[in-house]
């Protein structure tokens, strides 16, 4: 009989997962962990088995976009598939929304709540996306909708009874706005049966939501993002019909192919302003930070199924008379992952963390200012890192990482989509400049950071440490010379400022952990974590900025007079 490669296997999510078991080892009280923890063996158990093969056998089943019914009535049905439904199903009864505002725990609930996120974000063919915007959507109806509006629906939305939970959609991107959102073209017109909205969104995901968030302009206001009023919106009435909004188009997208995104027009859909008529751009800044949130424990959540699935089939797969496993080249590339998923994993529960502290008021001005920097920082590294990672995993299996039929093509497509959701790289650069300058966020973020470094207590991790020290020092030299460059030298810096803050903050997190986990567990798994991640690159402003007119003539080709070394 021909040889038959197995191929890899899942098992139990959560008790396979050191680096989540030994977390919440470290930060939950011991009662609080000794009740979740059961609850979240069980759903590792459903995750690692039931929902991951759900997700493999409709792979291949996208959504499809029913414009008119037999008989020529506009109906604009969007029909998914049998797993997308049992998804809805399952996120309503384990509360993977709920948990963060039934606060059971108190603060430690955002805890509880984004482990299960974690664990069933890479089973649910990313239907993460449509729960992150109900989060968002909750917690702006909690924070600034007028009484009345929040408990008609928040309720809803927390709802564990899947016969009575919605989800939510945000509706922010236009044809002349993407993350310019102050551009949007969207009307709003006061009528005898209340306000209507007129337009286009351009890109709107999970569309088969039962309620949105959207922004308009109501007529007369001014320009930007100041002019713009954020709107509730039901999208279906209580027959499932879209009032007042034609579906063009569903997005056919490199990945998340799942998800049904749409293109939509806004034809005098009734809306409902959440609050004043003005500032919606800021009204819906709490919204934008939690799904920011959701984005980072995303891209962690991407690295650990790649490297479950990449070392079970390490295992498996023999190659050169050995298994992959005993190959020291092969093991260098997984290590090399895992330490980028130990700190990235850290930093997102870090947002985390201090996310449920704040909202329930216990958490101090520094705190707060360090988290208003760290939410824009988390996303945009954990993004690029679950991308390069899920780039490296597919790589590992060689050709069978290129082939549809195995899922691991997904984890590269459907990876992708992390660094442009909720703000690309660059966008969220610049706003991380800006919480630095007006949340004077900078120095108790550093200060944190030589707090978490300096809890190395081994040589080695004093090491790591002061490779984190040593970026973060050179971030504040960059700071203080800021005046000097200009502000297109600012601007010009600003991925490096990031990503530089990002990476040693998430070395430091490391090597706390990692002393903590050597003193209390005889592990040095996060040692090892920490003294690899401390050799990549970190640092990424110890290269000056290019010349700006340099810089503009290499990235746009154009021709740039210049001497030339010898000439007369």
């Amino acid at each position: 009989m021909s040889f038959i490669q197995a191929g890899p296997q899942l098992g139990n999510q959560y008790a396979g997962d050191r680096v989540l078991r030994s977390y919440l080892k470290r930060v939950l009280p011991a009662a609080v962990r000794a009740d979740i923890e059961p609850d979240l063996d069980r759903f590792g158990e459903l995750a690692g088995g039931p929902l991951y093969q759900l997700s493999l056998r409709y792979r291949a089943e996208v959504p499809e976009h029913i414009a008119y019914d037999a008989w020529g009535k506009r109906i604009d049905e969007v029909r998914v598939n049998t797993a997308w439904r049992e998804y809805a199903r399952v996120a309503a009864r384990e509360g993977l929304v709920a948990t963060g505002y039934e606060r059971r725990h108190g603060a430690y609930s955002r805890i509880h709540q984004f482990a299960k996120v974690y664990l069933f974000d890479r089973s649910s063919q990313t239907y993460t996306c449509p729960l992150a915007m109900t989060d968002g959507c909750a917690r702006t109806l909690e924070r600034v909708a007028r009484p009345e509006l929040r408990d008609r629906v928040l309720g809803h939305l927390l709802a564990r009874d899947p016969e009575q939970a919605w989800t939510a959609g945000q509706w922010m991107t236009e044809r002349a706005g993407g993350s310019d959102v102050g551009l949007s073209e969207t009307v709003a017109r006061q009528t005898p049966e209340g306000w209507r909205l007129y337009g286009t969104k351009w890109f709107t995901s999970a569309v088969t939501s039962q309620v949105a968030l959207t922004l308009a302009r109501p007529e007369g206001n001014g320009p930007g993002g100041r002019g713009l009023a954020l709107f509730f919106v039901n999208v279906r009435d209580e027959n499932g019909v879209c009032e007042g909004i034609e579906v063009n188009r569903l997005k056919e997208k490199l990945g998340t192919r799942q998800v049904p995104t749409a293109e939509l027009t806004l034809d005098g859909v009734v809306a409902e302003p959440l609050t004043e008529l003005h500032d919606g751009v800021r009204n819906m800044a709490s919204m934008l930070n939690l799904t920011r949130t959701w984005n980072a424990v995303c891209s962690t959540a991407y690295l650990r199924r790649g490297l479950a699935l990449a070392r079970d089939y390490a295992g498996r797969r023999v190659a050169f008379g050995a298994p992959l496993a005993e190959k020291p080249l092969h093991l260098e590339t997984l290590a090399d992952v895992a330490a980028e998923h130990e700190a990235g994993f850290l930093l997102a529960f870090e947002a985390v963390r201090l996310l449920g502290q704040e909202e329930l008021g216990e958490i101090d001005s520094s705190a707060a200012a360090t988290l208003r920097l760290l939410q824009p920082i988390a996303k945009l590294t954990t993004a690029r890192q679950a991308v390069a990672g899920a780039s490296e995993i597919l790589e590992s299996f060689g050709g069978a990482g290129y082939v549809e039929d195995t899922g691991l093509p997904e984890l590269l497509r459907d990876a992708q989509v992390l660094p442009i959701w909720e703000g690309t790289t660059n966008v969220l650069s610049l706003e991380s400049l800006r919480a630095a300058r007006r949340a004077d966020a900078l120095e108790p973020f550093l200060a944190d950071l030589k707090l978490r470094a300096g809890a190395a207590e081994d040589s080695d991790l004093r090491e790591a440490g002061a490779v984190a020290l040593e970026a973060a020092a050179s971030v504040r030299q960059w700071w203080d010379a800021a005046e000097t460059l200009g502000p297109g030298g600012v601007e010009a810096g600003a991925r490096r400022f990031a990503l530089t803050l990002g990476r040693a903050y998430a070395l430091a997190l490391l090597v706390e952990q990692a002393q903590w986990a050597r003193a209390n567990e005889g592990c040095d798994r996060s040692a090892e974590a920490a003294r690899r991640f401390a050799r990549a690159t970190i640092n990424r402003l110890d290269t000056p900025v290019s010349d700006a007119h340099a810089t503009r003539s290499l990235a746009m080709d154009e021709f740039a007079k210049a001497a030339v070394p010898g000439s007369t």
